[in-house]
C-alpha cells in the first residue's frame, strides 16, 4: 500500500494537466471559429472552473464505493475530452450548433474533473493526516495546471494537429482510470474490477480509432467553413493556415479570416505597395512587416532600383508555405528566395524595438486585422513611434487598414493614431472584390502630396487615371471621430469587432 499514495498523487497530477489541457484546446478552437480571443478563453475557463465547482459540490451525494466511481468517473472523463477535439472540429461549420457542442462539453468535463479530486481526498484519507492530505493534493492540482499550460502552448500546439491532442490526452486519463484498477484493488469488488478494465480497454481501442481517422474527420469538419475545396491545413503555434482552391482560384485563410484570392489579389497588392514607391524619394532599402505570403514582395522586385528587402514576419508557417506550395509560389514568382531578400521571424514590435537597423527608405505593413488585442498592439501609437524610428524624412511608408465602408471607425482609427505618432498620412481605399472596399494609409514624417501616378506602367490595376481617385472619399467613408488606439487601451479592438459583428455570422 505504501505505492499507492505516491501513485494517486501523480493522478491528481494528470487529472489536473489533462483537465486543462482540454479546456484551452477548447478556448482554442473557439477563438478559431468564433473570434475574439479574449471573450473566448475568457468564457470557456469560467464556464470550467463553475462545472468543477457543480462537481465538487455533487461529490458530497457519493457515499460508498468511492474507488469504483473514481475510476468510472476517469473514464468518462476520457471519453468526453478525448472526443472533444473532433466534436468541436465535426461543428466548425454551423456556429450556433458549435456553441452548444462547446459549452456543453467544458462543463461536462468540469464537473467529471470537479468530481474526481474530492473522490481522491476521500479515498487517501485513511493514509495520510488532512493537514498533509489537502496539502498534497492542491499542490499537484496547481502543478498540474502549470504543466498543461506549459505543454499546451509550447509543445502541443506547435507540434500536433489540434484534433489529436484531445484524443491523446483521452488515452492518458484512459490509461490512469486502468491503471487505478490495480492501485485501488484492495476496495474494488474483482469482479468489478475486471469489468472497469474491460470498459477501458474497448474505450482505449475506440479513442485509438479516432487517432487513427483524426485527420479526416477534421478534414471533414473545417471543409464545412469554406466554399472550395481545402488544398492546404497547418497549425502552427500563432494560427492556423488554410489553403483553398477552387473555380475562383486559391484562397488563404488565416485562423478563419480571409487573406487573399487569387482572382484579384493583384489589386489589393498593388494598391498596397506602389502609391509609397510613388512618393519615396528613393527605393533602395525596403521594409517588410508581415507579408510572409511573398506577393508584396512580388510587387517590390519589379523595381530595378531596389537593392535590399527585409521581411519580418512572426510565423515560419506562413512563409515556409509560400515557399514550397506551388499555388503559392506561382502566385509570389519565388519572391521568398530572391537574393534580394533578407526573412526574419520575429515580432514585428519587438523587432523594431530591439533589432531593426534603419533607416528604410520604403517601409510596407501588411498585417492581419486588428480582430485581437495581440494583432492590435501592431496598430497602436507605440507602434507606429517605433516605426518613425526606421524611417527618414523622404521613407514613405503604407498601412493597410482594413475597410473604410465596412469598418468605417477602424478605418479612420488607424489614420489618426498613426498622425498622433508625428506621421502626416493620406488615407485611400481601393476596391477588392474579394473584400469590398479596402483601405490603407500612405504616411511620411514630412508634408507630402498625394501620388498622381505609379512609378512603374504595365500595372494590372493602378495607371494616371485610376490612381489619384483612390485618395477621394464617399460621404458614407468620410472621416469620423474616433479615439487613438493606445497600448494600454486598444479601442481599436473594439471599433473592428463591433463593426464587423455586423457582416460576418
Amino acid at each position: 500500500m505504501r505505492r499507492r499514495v505516491p501513485l494517486l498523487f501523480l493522478t491528481v497530477l494528470v487529472i489536473a494537466t489533462a483537465g486543462l489541457v482540454y479546456e484551452l484546446l477548447a478556448g482554442a478552437q473557439a477563438s478559431h471559429v468564433l473570434g475574439d480571443s479574449v471573450t473566448q478563453f475568457s468564457t470557456t475557463i469560467g464556464v470550467y472552473l463553475f462545472a468543477m465547482g457543480i462537481g465538487a459540490y455533487a461529490s458530497r451525494f457519493i457515499d460508498d464505493r468511492l474507488s469504483q466511481r473514481f475510476v468510472e468517473i476517469e473514464l468518462a472523463t476520457a471519453l468526453v475530452g478525448g472526443l472533444e477535439g473532433p466534436a468541436l472540429f465535426l461543428a466548425y461549420g454551423e456556429a450556433d450548433l458549435f456553441r452548444v457542442v462547446l459549452y456543453a462539453v467544458v462543463a461536462l468535463v468540469g464537473i467529471l474533473v470537479g468530481l474526481e479530486v474530492p473522490l481522491l481526498v476521500r479515498i487517501l484519507e485513511r493514509d495520510l493526516e488532512l493537514k498533509e492530505l489537502i496539502a498534497r493534493v492542491l499542490t499537484f492540482d496547481y502543478l498540474g495546471a502549470l504543466v498543461g499550460s506549459l505543454l499546451f502552448a509550447l509543445v502541443l500546439v506547435p507540434k500536433l494537429h489540434m484534433e489529436r491532442i484531445s484524443v491523446l490526452f483521452g488515452l492518458l486519463n484512459c490509461a490512469v482510470g486502468i491503471l487505478s484498477t490495480w492501485v485501488l484493488a484492495d476496495t474494488i469488488y474483482a469482479r468489478v474490477r475486471a469489468r472497469l478494465r474491460v470498459q477501458g480497454a474497448i474505450l482505449a481501442v475506440a479513442l485509438c480509432a479516432v487517432l487513427v481517422w483524426a485527420d479526416r474527420i477534421q478534414l471533414y469538419g473545417e471543409q464545412a467553413m469554406f466554399a472550395d475545396p481545402i488544398l492546404y491545413v497547418d497549425q502552427t503555434e500563432y494560427q492556423r493556415i488554410v489553403l483553398t482552391n477552387g473555380a475562383g482560384g486559391a484562397q488563404l485563410f488565416l485562423n478563419g479570416h480571409l487573406q487573399f484570392s487569387s482572382i484579384d489579389e493583384y489589386r489589393y497588392h498593388e494598391a498596397l505597395v506602389h502609391p509609397a514607391f510613388a512618393v519615396a524619394t528613393r527605393r533602395r532599402d525596403v521594409l517588410v512587416l508581415g507579408g510572409g505570403d511573398g506577393l508584396a514582395l512580388r510587387e517590390i522586385l519589379r523595381y530595378p532600383d531596389v537593392a535590399h528587402v527585409t521581411l519580418v514576419d512572426l510565423d515560419r508557417g506562413v512563409t515556409e508555405m509560400a515557399r514550397r506550395l506551388p499555388a503559392i509560389r506561382g502566385l509570389n514568382h519565388g519572391s521568398l528566395d530572391d537574393r534580394r531578400v533578407r526573412v526574419v521571424h520575429d515580432d514585428a514590435m519587438v523587432w523594431l524595438d530591439e533589432r531593426a537597423r534603419g533607416p528604410f527608405d520604403v517601409v510596407i505593413v501588411d498585417f492581419p486585422d486588428p480582430n485581437n488585442f495581440s494583432v492590435g498592439k501592431l496598430y497602436t501609437q507605440r507602434f507606429y513611434t517605433l516605426l518613425t524610428r526606421a524611417m527618414h524624412d523622404g521613407t514613405a511608408v503604407v498601412i493597410q487598414a482594413t475597410s473604410p465602408l465596412f469598418a468605417r471607425r477602424s478605418f479612420w482609427c488607424i489614420e489618426r493614431t498613426m498622425a498622433a505618432a508625428g506621421l502626416f498620412t493620406k488615407p485611400y481605399h481601393a476596391l477588392v472584390p474579394s473584400f469590398g472596399e479596402w483601405g490603407y494609409v500612405l504616411a511620411m514624417r514630412r508634408p507630402f502630396d498625394a501620388p498622381r501616378a505609379p512609378a512603374l506602367r504595365n500595372l494590372r490595376y493602378l495607371d494616371a487615371h485610376i490612381l489619384p481617385t483612390l485618395f477621394v472619399f464617399s460621404a458614407d467613408m468620410a472621416r469620423t471621430p474616433v479615439e487613438v488606439n493606445r497600448l494600454n487601451r486598444q479601442v481599436l479592438v473594439h471599433y473592428y469587432a463591433e463593426e464587423w459583428s455586423r457582416y460576418e455570422g
